[in-house]
């Protein structure tokens, strides 16, 4: 959560305000801002609202944890909080008489060493620069030992996964079972390299990006409070910029203050960020969508002499698709978006479908990775950008699937000067029924298709080129799609090839076997037959010759 008032933030410093310069006689040296305004309480801390409210109830109900581990991205306010629990378990109140408090005074003698990092009881630890088993050791060693002044003895170890294997397993034991008046916090950005049995003994809290929304109405506060003018825009680009982070946020505001001269507009932010204009993305991405290739790449070359770094320039394109999409879905809007900006993403929400989005995501996407690995970014950068523009060319899959359904697809054609193909005088001609076109389909190089229309193919209606027909049994595959492809490959046609359940004649497999039996019935009926059956009951007709009409 964040304070309301822009004053709050004179009075959460991380050290005790220091005497003006003509009551010290001395200039006090400058603090950064992410020191300056580091969270002093709980009600400072953005964004985590879940967490603050979990260590609330723990604290009222007494059910503290021996260990707590805080992860989560770095600038999120791990070790910030991590010093506000050893403010919260240890604060005695303005009077001296206070317990445990989620709200700690700030004023007492363990509060304000805390914040000053002297506290004897309070150890904080670096792991990165204490990785091994004999740091680890000293800590088990002390533990036993009772805190000097404070209601708890409090381990802070930053930065805990970066401990060796041997470190982590000398401390397991203790961590298990520490004395009553020993708490462990450990803070780490790197979560999956925590050992699961360490991570089996901590109460774990995963402090949360945050918002930009959040983030942009934070940095005004504490533009405020440095009595220093710093536009809407430019705030909402520093917690763009910042990804979630406040401290990373509040390292840009400060650049960002000495950058300007008394005051801090976008277009200066822009500048020293080597961000586009967000107008000028939107310029590129209408002409990409234009199929305006010289003007496209003339933007890309004026952004780039800008100071515009390529990728920087593809990722503005990524965060427009994105934009449009979200309009597209009805997604909530971003504050950080300009007026401008959700006015011309809900127009090419409107005329733009998914799949050309998606498409254009991919290929955006691809050709970031490209830039990056490039030797040569900006020419990386322009041929991405010419794939876009080919590729707007295209028809979406959805549509060239409807048009190969439909037998619209393309014919490959033969070079110019290649031979006829053995069968092309009777392509120019389609056949006039139905048993002549599977004839025809076997002898072009569609055996399969041919074979499952002759043996399993009702015929319906042959009216080319329409061809209605009812199968006996499931085809294989997409098959009337199949079909009309290759039909419409063959003769140049577009066929429509329908499937029905109205009354349709026998398959052609089946004409051929009746065909068959009424000419074995008709050899059977011939008197020389008859009478060789006749003188010997027990013979069969195993073959017959049709022109000479004799049994074998």
């Amino acid at each position: 959560m964040a304070s309301d008032s822009a004053d709050s933030f004179s009075l959460s410093l991380d050290e005790p305000v220091q005497p003006s310069s003509s009551q010290a006689g001395a200039i006090q040296p400058y603090r950064v801002l992410a020191r300056k305004y580091r969270p002093q309480k709980f009600a400072d801390l953005i964004g985590q609202d879940a967490m603050v409210r979990t260590l609330g109830n723990a604290i009222a109900r007494e059910r503290l944890a021996h260990a707590f581990l805080l992860t989560g991205v770095r600038g999120v306010g791990k070790t910030s909080t991590a010093r506000l629990i050893a403010k919260a378990l240890n604060c005695i109140g303005p009077d001296g008489t206070g317990g445990p408090t989620i709200d700690p005074c700030g004023v007492c003698e363990p509060c304000v060493a805390i914040a000053e990092g002297r506290h004897i009881d309070v150890i904080e630890m670096d792991a990165a620069s204490h990785t091994g088993v004999d740091d680890v050791r000293e800590i088990i060693e002390a533990v036993r030992y009772a805190a000097v002044s404070a209601r708890y003895k409090v381990y802070i170890v930053d930065e805990v996964h970066m401990l060796s294997k041997n470190a982590f397993n000398a401390l397991l034991k203790t961590l298990e079972e520490p004395p009553a008046h020993v708490k462990f916090l450990f803070a780490t950005t790197e979560v999956n390299k925590v050992p699961v049995t360490v991570l089996s003994r901590c109460q774990r809290f995963d402090l949360r990006r945050i918002p930009a929304e959040q983030l942009a109405r934070h940095f005004g506060q504490v533009a405020a409070a440095e009595q220093v003018e710093v536009a809407l825009e430019a705030l909402a680009l520093i917690a763009r910029a910042a990804e979630g982070s406040a401290r990373d946020g509040l390292s840009i505001l400060d650049q960002a203050i000495a950058h300007g001269a008394g005051g801090v507009t976008a277009d200066q932010v822009r500048t020293m960020l080597g961000l586009s204009d967000r107008g000028a993305i939107r310029d590129l991405l209408d002409l990409l969508l234009a199929g305006e290739a010289a003007a496209a790449l003339a933007a890309v070359r004026e952004q780039y002499e800008l100071g515009v770094e390529p990728s920087a320039l593809i990722r503005g394109l990524l965060e427009c698709v994105h934009g449009i999409t979200r309009a597209k879905v009805g997604g909530p809007a971003d504050g950080a978006q300009s007026v401008e900006e959700r006015e011309a993403y809900s127009d090419w929400a409107s005329r733009l479908g998914y799949a050309a989005l998606h498409r254009l995501w991919q290929l955006l996407l691809k050709g970031l990775a490209e830039v990056h690995g490039a030797a040569m970014p900006l020419e990386a950068a322009e041929m991405a950008l010419l794939r876009v523009i080919h590729a707007s060319e295209l028809p979406d899959p959805g549509t060239l699937i409807e048009q190969l359904a439909n037998g619209e697809g393309v014919p490959a054609r033969a070079p110019a000067s290649a031979a006829p193909a053995e069968g092309q005088e009777l392509m120019k001609a389609p056949p006039s029924s139905f048993a002549a076109l599977v004839e025809w389909l076997a002898a072009n190089g569609n055996a399969h298709l041919a074979q499952q229309l002759h043996d399993y193919v009702g015929l319906v209606r042959f009216e080319p080129p329409h061809l209605e027909i009812r199968p006996a049994k499931p085809l294989v595959g997409d098959f009337t799609r199949t079909l009309s492809a290759a039909l419409k490959s063959l003769t140049g046609q577009t066929w429509t090839v329908a499937v029905s359940d109205a009354e349709a004649a026998p398959s052609l497999l089946e004409q051929e076997k009746a065909a068959a039996e009424r000419e074995r019935q008709d050899v059977l009926a011939s008197p020389m037959v008859k009478a060789a059956f006749e003188s010997f009951p027990d013979a069969e007709l195993i073959g017959y010759a049709l022109d000479e009409q004799r049994s074998a």
